[in-house]
């Protein structure tokens, strides 16, 4: 339970007391509303539910808040609850249930800000499954460290989350994709071969070939060219599978399984799935081609299923898929993080949640905008078709993984976004990256120091923790789970770069204000509880550093 959820019980015991000793009607009240208000001075917490009750009640809406803060227990959770015109009710914590909360947070360790909300609900988040036809671009590392962020999120919030990339090894681009190694592995065989005119140029691919080359001599060379291109290109296909899933690792991104599209055929559960479209009649035979009538469904165009060559569309692939994610393996809740350039898709993805019999809800898809890549000034355009990349491996290299992730998930997925290369390399606090992991860095410092002069702060007594920059450093801490619960509930992990931010300056200004080792007998009490205040901060900036997929460095 949250906080927010605690203050929120108190107020709603409150309200109950109130009708129950006569003060306030009793009528039916629907959920307290519960704040965090803008301006401090306002208090902790404020609810303005008593102008939400004064038509239903017939009570002036202050009368209500006087009533409601008259009856809210004090002494615990709340210091004063107090009823301010024309109908709030502000709430301040009590400073000793505060500084108590520093052993709370150490004693949690690890766990500290994570929620029950999931209740072990399984959900799958699928996200990055780029065609392994070519190195993974940075645009597709913004996809990687959204996901891979937001299943962290979720399973702090308590859900079962399986991280899924999906391997698209079938269908018509990786037919182009094999006669485009094989024409680029004829050429440094010395021979004669173009690439296909819709098929993949990129240097890469030469560089691919000359390593076939080097390790299979002219093997295929002498093949009959309907043999060796499908050969040649599975071979090329693993290796582009293996460099994806190095850049993945570059990038701190792990996943719990690799789906292969192929599997689908292989097992044949792509014909159950058309199977049942054809059981719902939804399949119709047109023009030498089956389509998906998804007319049916309300969409404007029916949609091709299977091509007169045989050949399955994505659209038929998605079906088989999402079949296999709901029916076979049965999660209860299936989120994909797609590009950009799949927006259209949304209202087919709606349309297959109801054939599959889930809700609408149970299948969320999740579009994440372009990024631009500033480099001295201008942005990079690049195409995996035309070979014009910047790789995520390149950035990488450049920045760090820290810096990647950081920045790709400072902004919500659905905005347009600009790396800015410069900036994430600076090493000085205008890096939020370096001013977040220097505020670990300088806690680590501290408790190093406090272990040089031999000082043992297990005992140390949090009541003497009364400064209001200590209390304020304890206020931030206690907004993770509450932070973790909303970030779930709207698949926004974005908001743990602000919040990191936000816990890195309230520990910048406590140090600046009280001095956390003093070498002088008399603090030494003070000593030992800032020193807790100080090892509980660096334990919070560290489940978020974790949640972010970035390092915690214990020196810089």
């Amino acid at each position: 339970m949250t906080l927010t959820d605690r203050v929120r019980d108190l107020l709603t015991d409150a309200l109950r007391a109130a009708q129950a000793d006569g003060r306030l009607p009793d009528v039916p009240v629907d959920e307290v509303t519960v704040e965090r208000p803008q301006n401090p001075e306002h208090g902790d917490f404020a609810t303005s539910t008593p102008m939400k009750l004064a038509r239903v009640m017939r009570r002036n809406p202050f009368d209500i808040a006087e009533a409601v803060a008259s009856s809210t227990e004090t002494g615990g959770i709340i210091a004063s609850a107090e009823a301010v015109r024309p109908g709030f009710v502000n709430l301040r914590l009590n400073p000793e249930w505060l500084a108590e909360q520093v052993d709370a947070i150490r004693q949690a360790g690890d766990s500290f800000g994570s929620v029950d909300d999931g209740q072990g609900t399984r959900v799958q988040v699928e996200f990055v499954s780029v065609n392994p036809t070519g190195p993974i671009h940075v645009g597709h590392g913004r996809g990687a460290v959204f996901g891979s962020s937001l299943a962290s999120v979720l399973e702090a919030a308590g859900y079962d989350v399986q991280r899924e990339y999906y391997i698209n090894d079938a269908g018509n681009q990786m037919d182009k994709f094999n006669q485009s190694v094989y024409a680029r592995y004829v050429q440094a065989s010395g021979g004669e071969a173009e690439v296909p005119e819709d098929g993949y140029s990129g240097d890469y691919l030469v560089d691919l070939a000359a390593d076939l080359r080097e390790e299979f001599g002219d093997k295929y060379i002498g093949m009959d060219e309907y043999d060796a291109v499908p050969e040649i290109g599975e071979i090329g296909m693993n290796r582009m599978i293996d460099a994806i899933r190095e850049d993945m690792e570059r990038l701190e991104v792990r996943y719990d399984e690799w789906f292969s599209e192929q599997s689908l055929y292989d097992s044949d559960q792509f014909g159950t799935a058309m199977a049942m479209l054809n059981e719902k009649d939804l399949t119709v035979w047109r023009d030498g081609a089956v389509w998906f009538a998804t007319t049916k469904l309300g969409d404007e165009k029916d949609k091709v299923l299977i091509r007169g060559t045989g050949a399955p569309t994505y659209f038929a692939s998605d079906v088989a898929y999402h079949y296999n994610k709901f029916l076979v393996r049965g999660f209860d809740r299936v989120i994909n993080i797609w590009g950009a350039d799949h927006q259209g898709q949304v209202p087919f993805m709606q349309q297959l949640a109801d054939v599959l019999g889930v809700s609408r809800e149970s299948l969320v898809l999740l579009i994440y905008q372009l990024v631009t890549l500033k480099s001295g000034g201008e942005a990079v355009r690049f195409s995996k078709r035309a070979g014009q990349i910047v790789t995520l491996r390149e950035l990488v290299e450049e920045v760090g993984a820290d810096a990647c992730r950081f920045f790709f998930l400072q902004r919500a997925p659905d905005s347009q976004m600009e790396f800015d290369i410069e900036l994430a390399k600076e090493q000085s606090d205008k890096n939020p990256v370096y001013y977040i992991q220097y505020a670990h860095a300088r806690i680590a410092s501290i408790l190093r120091l406090a272990d040089e002069r031999g000082i043992d702060f297990s005992d140390g007594d949090v009541s003497l923790l009364t400064h209001e920059a200590e209390l304020s450093l304890v206020r931030t801490m206690l907004r993770l789970p509450e932070l973790i619960s909303m970030m779930a509930r709207n698949l926004e992990p974005h908001h743990l770069t602000y919040y990191s931010m936000d816990l890195a300056t309230e520990f910048h200004n406590f140090y600046q204000q009280c001095r956390v080792v003093s070498s002088d007998p008399d603090d030494a009490e003070i000593t030992k509880a800032r020193l807790k205040l100080a090892d509980a901060t660096k334990g919070v900036l560290a489940r978020c550093l974790s949640l972010m997929g970035m390092t915690t460095p214990e020196a810089m």
